[in-house]
């Protein structure tokens, strides 16, 4: 079994807190969605133009897993071309 997380900072178009709160409800909920990875924001909660976001997932297969999350990553680019992915850092836990 292998364990995989990524780290994934953004730079959001947000005014206020609430404003993020929609844009990262919406990242998170996708990415649970599509991809069945555990997703959560773990950084800069007071911050209203940035964001700090979690994603692990599990798997049987070492480069499954992490084909996984850089594919999420992949897809965050492109769907979502108003917020700025600033850095990713994937590692095995």
């Amino acid at each position: 079994m292998h364990v995989f997380a990524a780290v994934v900072h953004l730079r959001l178009l947000s005014r206020s807190l609430k404003g993020k709160r929609g844009i990262v409800k919406s990242i998170l909920a996708r990415a649970r969605n599509n991809f069945n990875v555990a997703a959560a924001e773990v950084d800069l909660q007071d911050v209203h133009g940035e964001a700090v976001l979690g994603f692990v997932t599990v798997s049987g297969s070492r480069v499954e897993a992490r084909k996984t999350l850089e594919k999420l990553e992949e897809r965050l680019v492109e769907e979502r071309p108003d917020v700025d992915v600033v850095s990713v850092e994937i590692e095995e836990i």
